[in-house]
């Protein structure tokens, strides 16, 4: 085997990991290191091989964290059309991220920031566009269109854990929820 087999085998092999404690931490938080070995299909040993310790498990899982939320919101294009319609496509991008945000929700170790917790830039200029084109209530602090979404969110995917709704039919409440909420109110 090459080197670049190995590497690629490797690097396969602990994303697999990552992906795994993602799914498995993000349904129960307390669930062992060997529970995410399993969900990987590797041996506990070959976990401790690439994260010796739950914490470096946990600091990867934030690294990945901070990647997926990255694409998720470019793949938005939330600089583009009206600030609500940014919103909107930033809240069907994020709904696929369920377990990953979730896991950041409820383990703040993994050094990716808890949603909310503070607004970026872009995500500030989104909503202030939407004050100023007339698409989101002006009267809405950014900080609270994003606790909005981040609740909507969280509260979407316990509804599919649940029920067993569709994705679509959870991800369409989500969004009339959101648009409805932030729409700009006569009077």
């Amino acid at each position: 085997m090459t080197d670049a087999q190995v590497s690629g085998s490797r690097a396969r092999t602990r994303q697999a990991i990552v992906d795994a404690a993602i799914e498995v931490l993000g349904r129960n938080p307390a669930a062992s290191l060997g529970d995410i070995a399993a969900a990987a299909d590797v041996g506990r040993t070959t976990l401790h091989r690439y994260f010796a310790e739950r914490a470096d498990l946990l600091a990867a899982v934030g690294t990945e964290a901070g990647a997926r939320l990255d694409r998720a919101t470019a793949q938005a294009r939330t600089a583009e059309g009206t600030g609500a319609s940014a919103v909107h496509r930033l809240c069907q991008e994020y709904f696929d991220l369920g377990s990953l945000l979730s896991l950041i929700f409820t383990e703040p170790e993994t050094g990716a920031g808890t949603p909310g917790g503070g607004c970026d830039p872009s995500f500030t200029a989104m909503v202030e566009r939407g004050h100023r084109d007339g698409s989101i209530d002006p009267q809405l602090p950014v900080e609270w269109v994003q606790s909005l979404i981040w609740s909507q969110l969280y509260a979407g995917w316990a509804y599919l854990a649940e029920t067993g709704a569709s994705r679509h039919e959870v991800l369409r409440l989500i969004l009339r929820t959101v648009d409805g909420a932030i729409a700009v109110k006569p009077g």
